[in-house]
């Protein structure tokens, strides 16, 4: 590399270093309430009925979507 590439990346590397850097502000806390067995069973019930199956139904028709109508 020339000296030239040399100078150009360590001028770059040093502007990085000096932009302030955004972290994130979080903070955590132990639950107020213990989840139960049914809040569970509801919550991965909704994740498989939004996620799942719809991509499921698509892939199962798969076949007619490759047909030209």
């Amino acid at each position: 590399m020339s000296l030239h590439v040399v100078q150009l990346l360590r001028g770059l590397m040093g502007l990085t270093r000096r932009l302030p850097m955004q972290r994130a502000k979080m903070h955590s806390k132990p639950p107020r309430e213990e989840l139960g067995t049914m809040d569970v069973a509801v919550g991965l019930t909704a994740c498989f009925l939004c996620c799942l199956l719809p991509s499921g139904w698509v892939l199962s028709h798969l076949e007619s979507y490759k047909k030209r109508e």
